[in-house]
């Protein structure tokens, strides 16, 4: 039924003035729709993602966004000089190592919007054969 079918992110925020300052400074998303105060669209890669103002932001407890990207250091090392503070689990099967969580050529790193979500960035491990 959705197969072919494009998903959209959904992030609630309480400030989106916040957000907005968040999404496109820090993150250098390009934002391509935008309804003022209610709600902005941003491209990222080949995808959108909606952020908009609600009283429910910051309840998600799960990781509600993630990029993929090819140097999880690198960029983790990028938005650490921009001011964004990394999460820190106890996560069975990961180890960290500063920021960053890892198991084998695993790697993942989680952080929050001004809006209280759960963000992370990993990469893309090809498929076993």
């Amino acid at each position: 039924m959705f197969e072919n079918a494009d998903v959209q992110p959904m992030l609630p925020v309480k400030d989106m003035k916040a957000a907005e300052r968040f999404y496109e400074e820090i993150l250098k998303l390009k934002k391509v729709a935008s309804m003022p105060d209610i709600a902005s669209v941003y491209q990222s890669g080949g995808t959108k993602l909606c952020v908009y103002r609600s009283e429910f932001a910051g309840t998600n407890k799960g990781t509600a966004a993630l990029w993929e990207v090819r140097d999880v250091e690198g960029t983790v090392k990028e938005l650490k000089a921009k001011g964004v503070t990394f999460e820190h689990y106890d996560l069975p099967g990961l180890t960290l190592k500063g920021d960053i969580h890892a198991s084998g050529d695993f790697q993942v790193a989680w952080f929050k919007d001004p809006g209280g979500n759960i963000l992370s960035v990993q990469n893309a491990v090809p498929p076993k054969p």
